[in-house]
């Protein structure tokens, strides 16, 4: 009586399916919640580009060569 076990599998099979469809789909939700919970940005402005004007920029601190007195 090996008839009933394909289906039992293909159950098994739909079930799991099924499971990982409604942890997506909670997952979706989630992260759309925390996308509308999360404060906007001022203006519009990215705050990794903030302060950074178009051109050349100048050198960091430590880009700048510091002459040796020794020379």
């Amino acid at each position: 009586m090996n008839k009933s076990r394909p289906s039992q599998q293909k159950r098994q099979r739909e079930r799991q399916r099924q499971e990982r469809r409604n942890e997506k789909q909670a997952k979706r939700l989630e992260t759309a919640a925390q996308k509308a919970n999360s404060p906007t940005r001022a203006n519009g402005v990215d705050p990794d580009l903030e302060g950074i004007k178009p051109g050349p920029q100048p050198l960091q601190d430590w880009q700048v060569e510091k002459e040796n007195p020794n020379s």
